[in-house]
């Protein structure tokens, strides 16, 4: 019996995985609501499919069965399905994909966590409540309250004073400052500033796209960046550079400012290579990782084996090995889930990412004020580029960057950032059906005069 659920898991569990990715990108061929519905309603129920296969699987490949396992994969499914429910019956315009992405994504990442680590599991579970209960609200916040596009300067102020507290006191990971504790607590405040930083640059932008106040936006840009790269928190502050290059760009449609970004990033990724001891021995680990395999090659060779010996549907959960790569619960996470649920299964969550990327930039499209369109697309190249780090670092693409994948990697500050950023998308696009009403009032009353 136990062999049966095995290897119905691997193909099962795929294969619902590719049934989802494709309603996750069927959704944007219809406008007619009645087809939509009928989609989320099948989206809501291959996660669930998935969320029970994949804790069974777990349940039963352990020598000696703990019961805790399906407990948590049942409070788990619980707390994903009531984060569905609520979001819609609270917020009557809710973007669903956005939801039934977040939920299904924290599904694939509660599995592999309890795969891989059941105490880590637990903690993580714990944070994800917590940070649902705090995103909740904020759609509220975000739709209500317009005061947000006035507070250039707090958000400055708030964070570059967080990321100075780090590089002043943090604690030392790995080589780069990027966290301290608070009450027991570990923070990451390059995770929260992340999110004020795109408001910064929203809030400077959307008045004008003058050259001072390109300026003063590069400035303060600037400012955030070089304290993350005195902390040596290069991942980060890669991310926020790139972030402002394309809001710069967004905004002014300007090549040239997107010309000299490119050319800065590639002046400072020489920089760093030179001055920094830790840039180098990543660098030269993805080049040539197989010279020193036993040492600054190791994890990325572990990685690429792992994903080698997973194939197209993988080991099924329990049956690899994905403890043998270092931090693999947060820095390769994605070559744990491509070894034991398959290479298949780790390309639809890719493609269910890009699902969520699509979205976020169709809202920031369709949004007339351009503070709120700044910060849609904002947060969406956050999200997409960070992916794009973790999993590119992972499969040998670009040297490693220690950034975790959102959602599925191990991490109380990563979740809580990503879970604020789609619940502030989740304002943005209420925002846009009032928006829209407001549009279509107008041309009635222009028809009426004529």
């Amino acid at each position: 019996m136990v062999w049966y659920i095995k290897e119905f898991s691997k193909y099962g569990m795929v294969v619902f995985a590719i049934l989802y990715t494709y309603e996750a990108f069927a959704v944007f061929r219809y406008e007619e609501p009645e087809t939509k519905n009928g989609i989320y309603i099948r989206q809501g129920i291959l996660l669930f499919l998935i969320h029970v296969t994949g804790f069974v699987t777990i349940y039963v490949s352990q020598k000696e069965p703990d019961i805790l396992y399906l407990f948590l994969g049942i409070f788990e499914l619980v707390v994903l399905f009531s984060v569905m429910v609520l979001a819609r019956a609270i917020y009557t315009k809710v973007n669903r994909l956005i939801v039934n992405n977040m939920c299904m994504l924290l599904s694939i990442g509660f599995i592999i966590l309890a795969r891989i680590s059941l105490t880590k599991a637990v903690s993580q579970f714990k944070i994800v409540i917590v940070s649902l209960i705090i995103g909740m609200a904020i759609p509220y916040f975000v739709h209500k309250i317009r005061l947000f596009k006035y507070l250039t300067w707090i958000y400055a102020m708030v964070g570059i004073a967080a990321l100075t507290i780090v590089l002043l006191v943090g604690a030392v990971t790995n080589g780069s400052k990027i966290s301290y504790r608070i009450l027991g607590y570990t923070f990451q405040p390059s995770e929260f500033v992340k999110i004020l930083y795109v408001f910064l640059i929203a809030s400077l932008l959307y008045e004008s796209d003058r050259f001072i106040h390109i300026v003063i936006s590069a400035v303060l840009a600037g400012a955030h960046v070089i304290i993350l790269v005195l902390s040596r928190d290069l991942g980060s502050a890669l991310i926020f550079f790139v972030v402002y290059v394309c809001l710069i760009f967004i905004a002014t449609k300007n090549y040239i400012y997107l010309i000299l970004g490119i050319f800065a990033g590639c002046t400072a990724a020489m920089g760093a290579y030179h001055f920094f001891s830790h840039v180098q021995v990543r660098v030269q680990a993805w080049q040539d990782p197989w010279n020193d395999i036993a040492g600054t090659g190791y994890q990325i060779t572990q990685s690429l084996f792992a994903m080698g010996t997973g194939g197209w549907f993988g080991l099924g959960l329990g049956q690899g090995t994905p403890s043998s790569i270092p931090f693999v619960e947060s820095d390769f996470v994605f070559s744990a889930v491509a070894e034991e649920m398959g290479l298949l299964f780790a390309i639809c969550l890719l493609l269910i990412c890009l699902s969520c990327f699509i979205m976020f930039m169709k809202i920031a499209s369709q949004l007339r004020d351009a503070f709120y369109r700044y910060i849609a697309a904002g947060l969406g190249i956050i999200y997409i580029f960070q992916v794009f780090l973790t999993v590119g670092g992972g499969t040998k693409f670009i040297p490693l960057t220690g950034v975790t994948l959102p959602f599925i990697s191990y991490g109380g500050s990563s979740i809580l950032t990503t879970i604020i950023m789609f619940f502030i998308i989740q304002g943005l696009y209420m925002i846009r059906y009032d928006e829209q009403v407001q549009q279509t009032k107008s041309m009635k009353k222009l028809q009426k005069k004529k």
